[in-house]
């Protein structure tokens, strides 16, 4: 069995994980953790990739319901509802609060100067002001970043590898979810520029804007979906969209290839769900989040659906199937 398929299995038992026999006693108190996600609760990816956190914890003696309690708020995407729940957890003074997103981590940093926050999937933690810099975060927050500035390019040149017939590429991204898009849109037009295609920008607030823009794009157009939890919530919707009009689209997420997405590439999100918990231990122990430096990505996949591929009549380049983490069918 793959790890992605054990974790997929394990991650709807996240609330009440069995793992009593493996954690030793750590603390007389029952410590607790807020939790802020981004996403919806009811994506099962997501949910597996935050169990690989939970599954973590209770391996470094953290086990829910005897020595911690975690509350978990999901924003499903909404920033408003993210603002509403970080007062929440803050007012509930936990001894760690956990965010998932840029605009989760934004509400959090915006209701607590003092409480310790550890984040995943943030883009551009300085840009974003959550932290000083990389190596000295400089107050109570830190964690792990997804992706870095070149990736833009990187999207830019594999779906064009993977799509050669392309004449425009196009990317999407919603201002209000992911307000760092701007630093990944150089590396993304040097890249098209490289490749002598057209680029267009794409900016969507809603479902019906992601709709009437993927309506409107022209043949030998081709899409780069940026990563942003709006994005990543409304997936079903632009994965049909894109098949529909048979527009190649790469993604930023493997989730996204897993629903029949053509192509992603990007961090191996579990493995970052699970060192983000040594995080959240070291904290819960006593250390400060600016002894933490933020850490990068040290796995990256690139994940092609061979069905979508053949549906769309592209051929997969050799030399993308040489270097491919992972074929779907």
């Amino acid at each position: 069995m793959r790890r992605r398929d054990f974790i997929t299995l394990v991650g709807g038992a996240a609330a009440a994980w069995p793992l009593s026999g493996r954690a030793q006693r750590t603390t007389d108190r029952m410590r607790r953790i807020g939790v802020l996600l981004g996403w919806s609760e009811n994506d099962l990816v997501i949910r597996a990739n935050f169990a690989a956190t939970v599954q973590r914890l209770a391996e470094l003696g953290w086990v829910e319901g005897r020595n911690v309690a975690i509350d978990v708020r999901w924003t499903r995407g909404n920033v408003d509802q993210a603002r509403a729940f970080a007062n929440e957890l803050v007012t509930s003074q936990p001894d760690v609060i956990f965010t998932g997103t840029t605009p989760a981590t934004a509400a959090v940093k915006n209701a607590t100067s003092t409480i310790p926050v550890i984040f995943v999937v943030v883009a551009d933690p300085v840009g974003a002001g959550f932290v000083d810099s990389l190596s000295q975060p400089g107050g109570n927050i830190t964690g792990f970043l997804n992706i870095e500035a070149a990736m833009g390019g990187k999207w830019a040149d594999l779906l064009k590898e993977m799509a050669p017939d392309l004449s425009r590429l196009a990317i999407m991204f919603n201002p209000e979810t992911a307000p760092y898009s701007g630093r990944f849109l150089p590396s993304f037009d040097a890249a098209a520029q490289s490749l002598a295609v057209e680029t267009i920008r794409v900016p969507v607030r809603s479902k019906d804007e992601i709709e009437r823009s993927i309506a409107s794009f022209g043949p030998r157009t081709g899409l780069v979906v940026m990563t942003d939890s709006f994005l990543a919530v409304h997936r079903g919707t632009i994965i049909a969209l894109v098949a529909r009009n048979r527009i190649p689209a790469i993604f930023e997420s493997y989730l996204f290839c897993k629903e029949g997405g053509l192509i992603a590439y990007g961090p191996d999100y579990p493995d970052m769900f699970r060192r983000a918990a040594t995080y959240v231990d070291r904290v819960l122990r006593g250390a400060k989040p600016n002894d933490l430096p933020v850490e990068v990505p040290i796995k990256f996949e690139l994940v092609i659906n061979t069905s979508t591929a053949k549906a769309l009549g592209l051929a997969i380049p050799d030399t993308l199937l040489t270097i491919a983490d992972e074929m779907i069918e």
